[in-house]
C-alpha cells in the first residue's frame, strides 16, 4: 500500500471531502479523521488548523492521506484531486 500526504490550504474542509466523493468514494466516519472509501483507494482528512499570517491574514490548512495499492494509482489519485482543488486567481 501507497501513502502520501499532503497539505492544502484556503480551501473549506467540506470541499475537499466533496472532491473525494466526486472521485468515487464514499465517507466512512462522521469526525476526524474523515475517511473516504473507494474500490481500490482510500482518502483522509487528517486535520485542520488556522494559520495566521498577520493580525487580519488567516487561512485553514487542511491535511489529507491518500492511500493506493501502488504508486501509478496513487499517482493518478493525487493528480485527480489536485485537479479538483486548482484555484484561477484574477
Amino acid at each position: 500500500m501507497e501513502v502520501k500526504q499532503l497539505e492544502f490550504r484556503g480551501i473549506k474542509r467540506e470541499h475537499l471531502g466533496v472532491y473525494f466523493e466526486e472521485l468515487g468514494a464514499k465517507r466512512v466516519t462522521d469526525r476526524f479523521p474523515f475517511v473516504y472509501a473507494a474500490n481500490d483507494w482510500t482518502g483522509e482528512i487528517v486535520s485542520e488548523q488556522e494559520i495566521t499570517f498577520t493580525s487580519s491574514f488567516k487561512v485553514n490548512a487542511v491535511t489529507v492521506r491518500f492511500h493506493a495499492k501502488d504508486q501509478i494509482e496513487l499517482a493518478e489519485l493525487i493528480k485527480n484531486y489536485r485537479y479538483k482543488t486548482t484555484r484561477i486567481g484574477g
